[in-house]
């Protein structure tokens, strides 16, 4: 059984999919820890109701970004992660965190990457972008992380329509439905590899 570690932001709906997925025995696997780079944050009370280890890392109290990473690093070989989720992770990994983890760190993505993706696209902005720029549809990505934003190799893509007259915050919850199914996916799909 592999050993999940999952980074957070913020709400942690992706968090749920995947505990949901653990507890149901969709997924082959433990969540270990959940590490947040927010405090106060609403993905560490689903941890805490779970009984998951939880970690808040803040930036600020870090020197310089390699510190920072360095303690990320640290708290997943302490947990013994085998594999990494982002759920709406918002900062960069180092690249001596994603070298030790090659192919097996994953992040889901609001868009259907190369779309609406990169620094700045995240939560309630890339609907936006999409709704802007008159798109017809639009979908989640999950991916492997690499050392830039959203440019690792594309695991699974779903699409969905866009309606005209929809708001934001309505193509948020649409999209979401796909998130909530791709990244359990993915978590699964690594969980079982050799």
């Amino acid at each position: 059984m592999k050993n999940i570690a999952v980074l957070v932001s913020g709400g942690g709906t992706n968090l749920q999919a995947l505990i949901d997925n653990v507890e149901n025995g969709n997924i082959n696997g433990k969540i270990c820890v959940v590490i947040s780079n927010k405090q106060g944050v609403f993905a560490l009370e689903r941890a805490k109701k779970h009984n998951i280890p939880s970690a808040v890392v803040l930036r600020e109290d870090f020197s310089s970004e390699q510190a920072y990473n360095d303690k990320i690093l640290q708290l997943l070989e302490q947990y013994s992660a085998d594999v990494v989720a982002l759920c709406g992770y918002l900062r960069i990994l180092s690249e001596n965190i994603v070298k030790k983890y090659e192919k097996k760190i994953v992040n889901v993505h609001p868009s259907l990457i190369p779309k609406f993706c990169g620094m700045g696209f995240y939560g309630l902005k890339v609907h936006q972008a999409v709704l802007d720029a008159g798109e017809t549809e639009t979908g989640a990505t999950v991916h492997y992380v690499d050392e830039h934003a959203d440019t690792g190799e594309i695991i699974f893509q779903e699409k969905c329509p866009v309606d005209k007259g929809m708001t934001a915050e309505q193509l948020q919850q649409r999209v979401l439905k796909i998130e909530h199914r791709l990244m359990p996916a993915a978590v699964k799909m690594l969980c079982e590899k050799e």
